[in-house]
């Protein structure tokens, strides 16, 4: 079984340009294009447990933001568990992660976020 921790250093600049967009896009007041970017960090974070359970956090802080009582519930278990599925592996490969989809479900993942994976030379 093949334990993961750290984002590889070739994949965490994607993943931070992601977190900054949905900073920025935040701030403005964009908030489904910064939406769009946590998504975006989620699916490329996801296999790392470090990663993918402060996506979560972001997540849930913006549940509560935007007052989402079924965004905050949806990120609780999320949360807790997220991370301990990327530990050993067990993800959903390209879940967006929000509420409105099922937690477990894999999603194809778009080419953009495909070539992302092939130039960080990370096997999907």
């Amino acid at each position: 079984m093949k334990f993961y921790t750290v984002l590889p250093k070739s994949l965490k600049p994607f993943y931070e340009s992601e977190l900054n967009s949905y900073q920025f896009e935040y701030q403005s007041g964009n908030l489904s294009n910064a939406w769009n970017h946590l998504e975006r960090a989620h699916i490329i974070g996801q296999k790392y447990p470090y990663a993918h359970t402060y996506v979560h956090w972001k997540m849930l802080q913006f549940g509560i933001k935007i007052k989402s009582g079924k965004e905050v519930i949806g990120q609780i278990p999320r949360l807790i568990f997220g991370g301990v599925k990327s530990f050993v592996g067990k993800i959903p490969v390209g879940n967006p992660g929000g509420a409105n989809v099922p937690p477990l479900k894999p999603f194809p993942i778009n080419k953009e976020i495909q070539d992302i994976f092939i130039n960080a030379g990370i096997q999907v």
